[in-house]
């Protein structure tokens, strides 16, 4: 199994300052209110899930950390907003937190989609990167995409609640009964070693990271080859973005414009290469605006 040290420190939740950020706390009138509240509390709440390399809790130095979340803090403090304060929640349960105002941003690299976009407001994109599966050594199944999985009624493929993952599954025919529901991944890689699924479906980055925290992989690999998911006939690349609330469009807006002149220099390569992160993930002319099928 994952060893338990590197559960606990995966697991655990940032517990924060008890001087949190207002915004998070109050009803705002305007768009305008919730990030004039955090400049003027100098901290803001952000809602992460455990899945490294995007956002997880760095138990070395207490606190939350992550792609996602270190690119925020330097987009942030340009905007003069000098503390964060992580909110650990389940996958699935980010959207609701961030509209029922637990937290104020969401910072765990989640793919822009156009139902997303129905709920929420999403940054333009910091990376792009494909999919992949976590399988036991051998891949016994060999499963090397969801189709495998859909034509294979005796496979079981690990999920994560709420993760674009269980979609890309059912565009694929993968049959409801096929898919085992985990609350993140650290579940669903202690899952698969349990033989409770035959392989987690998740980002590249995601299974690379997992396989690097313990000895050996811990009789995991990575699927190889593998086929990403055929979407409305695209190839299925996945977006990771930053979500608001609908109407703190212009937080959004002016988060926008300073990550725009952060993304992509030497400064943002230095700060995400230790999360595995390359030019290669860089998401080009991609915006979030093209990905929620908007003009």
């Amino acid at each position: 199994m994952l060893a338990a040290a590197t559960l606990t420190a995966l697991a655990a939740c940032d517990s924060g300052s008890n001087n949190v950020a207002p915004a998070s706390q109050e009803k705002q009138s305007s768009t305008q209110d919730t990030l004039q509240a955090a400049k003027s509390a100098g901290r803001i709440r952000i809602g992460y899930a455990n899945e490294a390399p995007y956002a997880f809790m760095d138990s070395q130095n207490a606190r939350v950390s992550g792609e996602s979340v270190e690119v925020a803090r330097v987009v942030l403090k340009r905007m003069g907003i000098n503390e964060v304060d992580g909110v650990l929640t389940e996958f699935g349960s980010l959207i609701p937190g961030l509209q029922a105002r637990r937290f104020d941003i969401i910072a765990a690299g989640m793919y822009v989609t156009p139902e997303r976009c129905k709920q929420v407001a999403f940054s333009n994109p910091t990376y792009g990167v494909d999919e992949g599966f976590l399988v036991p050594k051998g891949n016994p199944k060999q499963l090397h995409s969801f189709e495998d999985v859909a034509n294979k009624p005796d496979a079981k493929l690990g999920v994560v609640v709420g993760a674009i993952e269980g979609d890309y599954a059912r565009d694929s025919k993968v049959d409801a009964g096929q898919m085992v529901v985990f609350p993140d991944a650290v579940s669903a890689f202690s899952g698969v070693q349990a033989e409770r699924a035959d392989a987690y479906a998740a980002t590249a980055l995601t299974i690379n990271d997992l396989l690097n925290k313990v000895q050996d992989g811990g009789g995991m690999e990575r699927a190889q080859p593998f086929k990403n998911p055929v979407i409305d006939g695209k190839e299925a690349r996945g977006y990771g973005a930053f979500a608001f609330r609908k109407e703190d469009k212009a937080f959004a807006d002016a988060f926008n414009a300073e990550l725009a002149k952060f993304l992509g220099t030497e400064e943002h390569a230095k700060l995400v290469a230790p999360f595995g992160f390359t030019k290669a993930e860089l998401p080009g002319d991609v915006t979030a605006a093209k990905l929620c099928g908007t003009p």
